[in-house]
């Protein structure tokens, strides 16, 4: 059984600790390199820097963990070192304020200096932890609903998505269904026998209970104003009235369960102060980001090719390669113009804060932080790089990944395979005869369908795996840790669904089929291989009547079609 996981205060408490079982030392060491800087100017010239940047780091790091008389004897030396090094008094002031930072450290090693460095860290206000997006894409739907006409319809759609549906006749049993276990989205009836507006009274009732709203659609025989002010008060984000084509009711659920954003943010932060660096993680993770630190400026062009950031947390103030010169570098290379930069530094003046944002960084948070101003001020600028990353690397219509990003990530996945021996499974996919669906019903049915599929392909498969559409009605997924016998399943299953979606051009209603092309790796062990394989499959399955899976295995093998 492992241990239960520590919370941000018990976190935070041991990296206090640790700072001050490390300091004497660094005290120590600091003590002779300012001795060994007196001996001589060219002494004094070599180890001035190294004096002053832990000064610095002392100040913000000390004051970030709540110690705030050791970061004001950091900062009387700092400023000390800054004004005049040649001063008279320079020695006699420089052993007193190292006298007066190894007192603080004995008290705060004393019971008492314990207790009050605890008193210190209770103060300390963290940003709230948001709750926990949704890991996984099937959803659970409440439908409360007392005429049954098109119950059965509504429900089967809603599974052709993937979506675990719970009918309801009566607002009481499915009231007590909520309460003992909580539905992602709910579509619920206006009027019930026992009243006109007994459903949405219902929800307003659960929501007032719970303290929670519960993400509602209406839909309805009556689409009267009294109906719809209801479900308005009760919360209730969209109003559907009797008889409702299930797709367009199917696709709003989707849109109202889908997470905004699937993958936690990614922050690197790069700071030579461990302590300080690992209190921003901290923090950063508490909101739900995923932190990767680096405590040198030579790791940081490694650490961004293997993390991948969103956001770069970059100190000011660092030995071999200072922020500016680090954010300098980075801007330089093209795959990284665009990442956004924020620098962290215990420095006030502001002309020195606007001469290192030359380098082209987002903004410059001084030490310390307010940790819920660094929380935003990441969010913000990550969110908008995602955006940006979204708008190049998706494609408008779908929402998926386009054929020039799709081929990019299965190269890296077939990279990674090729080094953990596993095994993938890639599916080509198009949709049968979609000429004529435009021809017949017109571009606006097919584009209904196309976005269906998309949409389809986002909740059925894993987040893991890549979905992208290679343009016009083809679309390709690399199923991962997946052999080609699972994927014809998994395949069969999804186009049986989608064979069963009802669409609609006016009063007209169709159905559309797709068919399928899957090959393996390692079987085929490069992208294009792996490509050509499952187009070739595709072709096969085409050309003996479409709808229907074909891998590549199944081809004749005189063909050599696999090769």
């Amino acid at each position: 059984m492992s241990p239960p996981a520590l919370s941000l205060h018990e976190k935070l408490n041991q990296l206090r600790q640790r700072f001050i079982k490390q300091l004497p030392a660094r005290l120590q060491k600091t003590a002779e390199q300012w001795q060994l800087s007196r001996t001589s100017s060219e002494a004094e010239s070599r180890l001035a820097p190294d004096l002053h940047r832990f000064f610095h780091s002392l100040k913000g790091t000390g004051r970030s963990l709540g110690f705030e008389r050791i970061a004001l004897f950091a900062e009387q030396a700092e400023e000390a070192l800054t004004a005049d090094p040649q001063r008279a008094d320079i020695d006699a002031r420089m052993v007193h304020l190292l006298g007066q930072l190894n007192d603080e450290l004995a008290y705060l090693q004393t019971y008492q200096g314990q207790q009050a460095a605890m008193a210190g860290l209770n103060s300390v206000e963290f940003p709230h932890q948001p709750e926990q997006k949704r890991s996984k894409r099937q959803r659970l739907i409440y439908l409360c609903d007392d005429e049954p006409e098109h119950i059965n319809s509504l429900m089967h759609h809603l599974r052709c998505f993937g979506h675990e549906v719970v009918h309801f006749a009566t607002t009481e049993s499915f009231f007590n269904a909520v309460l003992t276990r909580r539905p992602d989205a709910v579509i619920m009836d206006v009027q019930f026998p026992h009243g006109q507006t007994a459903g949405t009274e219902t929800l307003t009732s659960l929501n007032k209970l719970t303290g929670k709203q519960l993400p509602s659609i209406v839909l309805s025989g009556h689409g009267d104003f009294h109906s719809r002010l209801s479900a308005v008060r009760a919360g209730c984000h969209g109003y559907f009235t009797k008889p409702v084509k299930p797709l367009d009711l199917m696709l709003a659920i989707d849109e109202l369960t889908s997470p905004i954003d699937e993958e936690p943010l990614r922050v690197l932060i790069v700071d030579d102060e461990l302590e300080a660096a690992e209190y921003h993680a901290l923090l950063l993770e508490e909101a739900g980001m995923v932190v990767h630190q680096v405590y040198h400026p030579n790791d940081a062009l490694s650490a961004l090719e293997r993390f991948n950031p969103d956001l770069m947390l970059v100190d000011v103030y660092m030995p071999v390669c200072s922020g500016e010169e680090l954010a300098t570098i980075i801007r330089q290379q093209p795959e990284h113009v665009g990442l956004p930069i924020i620098y962290l530094s215990s420095e006030t003046d502001s002309q020195k804060q606007m001469s290192a944002m030359t380098a082209g960084v987002e903004a410059f948070i001084t030490k310390p932080v307010v940790p819920a101003e660094l929380v935003s001020a990441v969010h913000l600028r990550a969110e908008r790089l995602r955006l940006l990353r979204s708008l190049m690397t998706r494609d408008s219509m779908t929402g998926l990944y386009n054929h020039s990003t799709t081929t990019d990530l299965i190269n890296k996945a077939l990279i990674q395979a090729h080094r953990n021996g596993r095994q993938h499974a890639m599916a080509m996919i198009d949709i049968d005869h979609f000429k004529e669906v435009n021809d017949t019903y017109g571009h606006l049915a097919g584009d209904q369908v196309i976005i269906t599929l998309a949409r389809l392909l986002k909740t059925r498969f894993r987040l893991s795996d890549t979905i992208g559409r290679y343009g016009g009605e083809e679309f390709v997924v690399l199923l991962k840790d997946v052999s080609a016998e699972q994927a014809v399943n998994l395949m069969d299953d999804l186009r049986n669904d989608f064979g069963q979606v009802d669409f609609h051009a006016g009063e007209v209603s169709f159905r559309c089929t797709f068919s399928v092309g899957i090959s393996d790796f390692p079987a085929h062990p490069t992208t294009q291989s792996l490509r050509l394989a499952a187009d070739q499959a595709l072709y096969l399955a085409k050309r003996q009547g479409r709808n229907q899976v074909i891998t590549c295995r199944e081809l004749d093998n005189d063909a050599a079609f696999c090769e």
